[in-house]
């Protein structure tokens, strides 16, 4: 005994430190920045899944995240509209993740990538998972905006091995196919270069959407969009097993479908090779993509028309993701235009609570509908990329309180209220 006299305070000494560390490493991990590690976001039927339990999506679209992360005057921005989407109990954001010609390009010309523009989009990945926001990341634009498909089909004109000058060749040109391939390969496989993973290894982004909004005029039968879709979804999922996916539609039925004239706007929507129900069945896709724009759709309907017709055409593609898709259905654009001749800003606060309505109902009965995020948030200053449907929340007290009411909502339905620090902070003071 007496020979272990100075060993005993050695060894209180230790136990006491590493009694210290085990209770405060995590407070200092938080300290320093860090986050906890995020868990994949997965589907089981007709639902999200999220640490084993049921997950809701309320959320948004900032499409001009990566553009305003390239530059030093304009990144803090980012940062800004995630910090303000948190505070709201927001969950996910949609933004885009290419952009191919032009001004930062992020794809200067097929295979050739601008390291400075991926940098800005690593900072977007980044940045969102120290506001504990995920990400929904487009791949490729229909429309012309950041180059799109007809960028595609310009690059193989001028190379001389475009088979038509049609947008659509997009879908079918083996080349423009090939173009489209090699960077889905070089994005999915990217490393962070400021956390270290590969984009197709980090949790941070919730999921890949295919395309924005696609339509094939060229082959209204839709099988030229269908193939195109399989072969696509098939290449990414043998790349990036971890991640959800989905197309990326407007919601539109197709020609053979039963709700053909009884739920879409008008019959040019049926005509536009797109179908909701046969895209959305697709193996390699894990959840449908639905866009509310009835303002777009009809031009001479009325408010209440308007909301009668968002009434329907949710619960329309929520009985699809139960009875036809087996699959979760998430509203990933919405909005109400402020050039509508007889628009009053009170419109717009019934108008998304009528879309919450729904989804929060559904939720209630484990229902398809999964959530929705909406067009569009942007920060002060942000003129040019305004359009009639954006928003800076924080000058809105309104939709500031409906959207965080709504993210409150959807969480006491799974119950995370209860076990997140965060949101019994979010939800302690809101009905």
């Amino acid at each position: 005994m007496g020979n272990n006299g100075p060993l005993i305070p050695i060894l209180g000494f230790l136990t006491c430190a590493a009694f210290i560390y085990l209770s405060l490493g995590d407070l200092w991990f938080r300290f320093r920045g860090g986050e906890p590690e995020l868990g994949f976001v997965s589907r089981n039927g007709t639902q999200f899944v999220l640490d084993g339990k049921p997950l809701y999506v309320n959320g948004w679209n900032s499409y001009w995240f990566m553009d305003h992360a390239v530059n030093d005057h304009s990144r803090h921005r980012v940062g800004a509209m995630l910090e303000a989407g948190s505070k709201m109990g927001l969950t996910v954001c949609r933004t885009w993740a290419f952009n191919d010609g032009g001004y930062n390009a992020l794809q200067i010309s097929p295979g050739r990538f601008d390291e400075r523009v991926f940098k800005a989009l690593d900072h977007v990945i980044a940045e969102a998972k120290t506001h504990g926001v995920r990400l929904l990341l487009s791949l490729v634009n229909d429309l012309q905006a950041y180059g799109g498909k007809t960028q595609y089909v310009n690059w193989a004109w001028q190379e001389g091995v475009g088979l038509s000058s049609s947008n659509d060749s997009f879908f079918f040109d083996p080349s423009i196919r090939r173009y489209f391939k090699n960077y889905l390969t070089v994005l999915l496989t990217r490393k962070n270069s400021i956390t270290g993973i590969e984009y197709r290894n980090d949790p941070t982004i919730f999921a890949w959407e295919l395309i924005n909004e696609p339509r094939c005029f060229t082959d209204i039968s839709g099988d030229t969009l269908q193939d195109w879709i399989n072969e696509m979804t098939a290449f990414i999922k043998s790349i990036d097993k971890k991640h959800l996916l989905t197309v990326g539609l407007e919601g539109f039925y197709g020609p053979k479908s039963p709700k053909l004239l009884t739920v879409n706007p008008e019959r040019w929507a049926s005509e536009l090779g797109s179908d909701f129900v046969r895209n959305s069945e697709s193996p390699n896709i894990d959840f449908a993509s639905v866009h509310i724009y009835p303002d777009h759709w009809f031009h001479d309907q009325g408010f209440e028309d308007k909301v009668k017709f968002v009434v329907k055409w949710m619960l329309s593609h929520i009985e699809d993701g139960d009875k036809e898709l087996k699959k979760p259905v998430l509203f990933t654009e919405f909005g109400l235009s402020n050039l509508n001749k007889d628009y009053e800003p009170s419109q717009r606060d019934r108008f998304y609570r009528t879309i919450f309505d729904v989804v929060y109902k559904s939720a209630k009965r484990t229902r398809s509908g999964a959530g929705t995020l909406v067009w569009q948030f942007l920060i002060q200053g942000m003129e040019g990329f305004n359009d009639d449907f954006g928003i800076v929340p924080w000058e809105k007290d309104s939709i500031q309180r409906l959207m965080t009411e709504q993210s409150c909502r959807l969480a006491r339905v799974t119950g995370r209220h209860l076990q997140d620090e965060k949101w019994r902070e979010i939800c302690s003071h809101r009905p």
